[in-house]
């Protein structure tokens, strides 16, 4: 598993398909040169996540908890 796949599996598990909806049904994870970026069908930009897979993991499950539009 490439550690994009990674990260987008994790969104899934710390989301969840049902409470995300149409904005997680196709979400691009990319590095850059600034690391680690996630866009979601319905956002105009994609969010900057982390240098590293675990930030990644850690904002996510920030964003999450918050419930940034995301759940």
């Amino acid at each position: 598993m490439s550690q994009a796949e990674e990260i987008k599996s994790y969104l899934m598990e710390t989301i969840g398909e049902e409470a995300c909806g149409s904005v997680c049904c196709d979400p691009d994870v990319y590095r850059d040169r600034d690391g680690w970026k996630l866009q979601m069908e319905g956002f105009m930009e994609p969010w900057k996540i982390g240098t590293t897979v675990d930030e990644a993991k850690a904002t996510i499950k920030e964003l999450a908890s918050m419930r940034y539009g995301l759940v």
